[in-house]
């Protein structure tokens, strides 16, 4: 199995990741609930708002099949911690997609959404919550 990315310790709590293929390079800040500064992502908050990039993602390819583009869709993500263990307990995720969109173009995406393999990844234990709005 071949690396995807390196992580680099750069200490007070941060991390640099770099994805080898594209070389892309994100930081990561311990949460100010957990002795960080809030300065970057967490890794919890990427672990959040990759279920949410990646529900994005299928819709996208299930849109282009269908001869649509989501282009201008947008999520919002929300995260809720739970202690002992520390853990994420819920993450809701709010899509905001065109009003263009027909009935059944809206039902096949939000199916497509819970789809998505980050979604499959995460714990039975993590709630998940989508809500679409369109408009």
């Amino acid at each position: 199995m071949p690396h995807i990315a390196t992580i680099r310790y750069t200490g007070q709590l941060h991390n640099d990741l770099t994805h080898l293929q594209s070389g892309d390079t994100i930081s990561t800040d311990a949460p100010t609930d957990n002795n960080g500064k809030g300065e970057a992502f967490s890794p919890t908050d990427l672990l959040a708002s990759s279920l949410a990039a990646c529900a994005l993602t299928i819709m996208g390819i299930k849109a282009e099949s269908m001869g649509l583009d989501l282009a201008g869709a947008r999520a919002e993500v929300e995260k809720e911690m739970a202690a002992d263990p520390r853990r994420v307990a819920k993450v809701a995720v709010d899509f905001y997609l065109s009003a263009a969109l027909d009935g059944k173009s809206r039902a096949v995406l939000e199916a497509a959404a819970y789809t998505c393999p980050v979604a499959k990844s995460l714990s039975a234990d993590l709630v998940q919550e989508f809500r679409f709005h369109y408009g």
